[in-house]
């Protein structure tokens, strides 16, 4: 189980992924969008926004759980000095270079856009999912090591046996409701610089690491009772989606993104765990792509959106040019100068990597 290749877990890591930048776009049709910092359409697609609602309570929390499952592959080789060098040079080098190269980039764009006086300050922007994970890191290695270290004890057996129910992975909920209890967040989609959502994230991270640690019983459980999490989370997600307050609240809403997670976890162990050409190029073009894709969908925004067409038109328009634009960018210039590799998450040496495509990949060096 620990060696094996998790392909399914590299696809959920890309398809999050794409969901965001779909999900950032949809921002823009939104009458709301200027409050939170994105170029705004004149014409509104609300429309848009009801199956963003559905996404938007697991998306984030489905790649902190991803991000978890990342660091146990990543300690299979390494001791907790060549780890901490590794995320290092993997997330915090990134998260810094984006601090003062990559978010200037849209919050000028956005100036330019509503012809504001041109300014920026040092800010994390989308970027604040990186800092998080890298805190986490400093936060749980010593617990992670510790329990790498004690694979075959009383603790691992315990979480196996639990993890072998139906209800057992569904059962860490529980901490998610206390932590929306104690932090009492005004929307439980606000994750972005938040104590919400560095709570949320962090519960996350820890059950993603603890979900592989565990072992073969977690994935047989999500497999086998993956449409019950999808169904539990449909109901959900249908009980908040009509507006039912007095049923729908956010401790509910935590069992709604858990839900969904597993049952995702569930399909992708059940369909997607094995080797793909497409999976083995997306794989590690996803992080520098998450990186640029605001900059680059504000772009997009700059030059369809005065061309006054119909709104799903522009919102069409935006979404092709900002996945071609992200996808040419990585290919021709993020990819290929030497430089900018370490810059935005990637490995240094370019050559290497292309003899590494040729074969599928594994989960155990990405973190996002």
């Amino acid at each position: 189980m620990t060696k094996e290749r998790r392909y399914d877990i590299d696809w959920l890591r890309v398809i999050a992924i794409g969901l965001l930048l779909i999900y950032h776009i949809a921002i823009i049709f939104q009458p709301w969008a200027m409050f939170i910092g994105f170029i705004r359409s004149e014409d509104a697609l609300e429309g848009l926004w009801k199956p963003m609602t559905m996404l938007n309570v697991w998306r984030i929390p489905l790649l902190f759980f991803v991000s978890g499952m990342g660091l146990y592959f990543a300690m299979k080789k390494r001791n907790w000095k060549q780890l901490f060098i590794e995320r290092s040079k993997r997330i915090l080098l990134p998260f810094v270079f984006g601090i003062f190269a990559i978010t200037p980039l849209h919050f000028l764009v956005f100036q330019n856009y509503y012809n504001m006086p041109l300014s920026y300050f040092p800010h994390m922007g989308h970027l604040w999912f990186l800092g998080n994970i890298f805190v986490y890191v400093l936060l749980l290695s010593p617990l992670f090591f510790y329990l790498k270290h004690n694979e075959n004890g009383k603790f691992k057996k315990a979480i196996s046996k639990v993890m072998s129910y139906a209800v057992g992975p569904i059962s860490i909920s529980v901490f998610f409701i206390l932590e929306v209890g104690l932090v009492k967040p005004q929307l439980f989609e606000m994750y972005a610089e938040t104590w919400h959502g560095f709570f949320i994230g962090f519960l996350a991270f820890l059950f993603g690491f603890l979900f592989v640690y565990s072992g073969k019983a977690f994935w047989e459980t999500v497999s086998k009772w993956k449409w019950l999490y999808i169904s539990i989370a449909t109901i959900l997600f249908a009980i908040r989606f009509t507006g039912f307050e007095s049923i729908s609240n956010m401790y509910i809403t935590t069992i709604e993104s858990n839900s969904w997670i597993l049952g995702l976890f569930g399909v992708g162990y059940s369909y997607l765990n094995k080797p793909s050409a497409l999976l083995s190029y997306l794989s590690p073009a996803v992080y520098p792509v998450y990186i640029i894709h605001m900059f680059v969908l504000y772009a997009g925004a700059l030059l369809i959106l005065p061309l006054k067409l119909h709104p799903m038109l522009e919102f069409i328009g935006i979404t092709a040019f900002t996945f071609i634009a992200c996808f040419l960018i990585y290919e021709f210039i993020l990819k290929r100068i030497t430089i900018l590799r370490p810059l935005l998450g990637l490995k240094w040496k370019f050559k290497r990597e292309a003899k590494q495509n040729l074969k599928p990949l594994s989960i155990k060096s990405k973190m996002l």
